[in-house]
């Protein structure tokens, strides 16, 4: 199959509307975090400074990316897409964005590709026209017909500035429609990075990076890794609440606590690429833990199902006007974390010596 002849029949575009709707209803009423792990950051403290020796006000969140400036080191992570409500929830989640001055990643835009009435609720630029936006797909779909004309059609769909192919094996694994042929893939990932006009990186989406993936995509051409580590969401034990097969939904308990804690992988990455841009995901939950994402050495820190609730209400001036409440009380947490010790910008915080681990 050709990128010329990607298409999905009726039945196969509605399939995959009801399954972007389930992943919706999941992740807002079960409880789908990984059990017996978490993502590290708890494990981490910042030693106080009692006289920092700064104004708060003048404490700078400011930074720039993807040839855009962005008024916070703070990103909305990739989540949905390719329904009605997806697109209302991505329009809601772009214009907060937009308010804040935070990047804004979209959920995978295969249904976009395959069918193209589904595009719109992949286009958020009219609600985000300033910040950086960030297309998605799922890099194994290059080993089932997608390749850089694909790729460059869902920028193109979004008017986006950057392409992140995400990273899923056992999401695939667990999920009734998975797609489980992962040879190869490196390969066709250099193909992307060489031919796209935009940055590619690479995200996982719960299980987190390790050090020798994340210095083999670097070698061909990745410009950004989002490590989604492991103590967030667990798409195994999405994909459960889902699955009719009971010994497959059986099995889903085992990888419970599968994956990289997500300070473990931000550590193991920017150890090894330290000029890699690392982009911090996996269970954050506020201000301090982008704080400390950063400190070890993430760029950006990114925030997912935490904003779900807000973005899936119905009334859209209510849900913007409780998002954009949310992302100010992360960005006040952050500050605050940043005046508390002493750090007045975000190089500062790259750069301190004030976090450490605690037993």
């Amino acid at each position: 199959m050709s990128d010329h002849t990607i298409a999905a029949s009726a039945a196969e575009a509605a399939a995959t509307a009801k399954r972007k709707g389930e992943h919706i209803r999941i992740c807002l009423q079960e409880e789908v975090a990984g059990s017996g792990i978490e993502t590290g950051l708890h494990k981490l403290r910042f030693r106080h400074n009692a006289l920092p020796e700064l104004s708060f006000e003048e404490i700078k969140l400011n930074t720039q990316w993807l040839g855009r400036s962005m008024k916070a080191p703070l990103l909305v992570s990739s989540m949905t897409g390719g329904t009605d409500e997806a697109g209302s929830i991505n329009r809601r989640l772009a214009e907060a964005a937009e308010h804040c001055g935070w990047a804004i990643g979209l959920g995978s835009m295969r249904a976009a590709i395959e069918r193209e009435d589904l595009a719109a609720s992949f286009f958020i630029r009219r609600e985000a026209p300033t910040v950086p936006v960030i297309a998605n797909l799922g890099a194994v779909q290059l080993n089932y017909g997608f390749g850089a004309e694909a790729c460059q059609r869902a920028v193109d769909i979004a008017e986006a500035d950057a392409l992140v192919l995400h990273l899923n094996s056992m999401q695939e694994v667990f999920q009734p429609e998975g797609n489980t042929d992962f040879r190869g893939l490196l390969a066709g990932i250099e193909q992307v990075c060489r031919k796209l006009a935009v940055p590619v990186g690479i995200k996982e989406v719960g299980w987190g990076v390790d050090a020798d993936t994340a210095a083999r995509l670097a070698d061909v051409g990745v410009s950004f890794i989002d490590v989604a580590g492991a103590g967030g969401t667990s798409w195994s034990q999405v994909e459960k609440h889902r699955l009719k097969d009971e010994l497959r939904k059986q099995a889903a308990e085992a990888f419970a606590d599968w994956g990289i804690p997500t300070a473990d992988s931000i550590r193991e990455v920017s150890s090894r690429l330290p000029d890699m841009p690392v982009i911090a995901s996996g269970g954050l939950r506020n201000g301090v833990d982008a704080a400390k994402s950063i400190a070890l050495g993430a760029s950006i820190a990114g925030f997912g199902r935490v904003l779900l609730p807000r973005a899936a209400q119905t009334d859209n001036r209510v849900s913007v006007e409780q998002l954009v409440e949310q992302f100010r009380r992360i960005e006040f947490e952050l500050r605050s974390t940043m005046f508390g010790i002493g750090a007045a910008t975000i190089e500062d915080l790259t750069n301190t010596e004030r976090l450490y681990a605690i037993s």
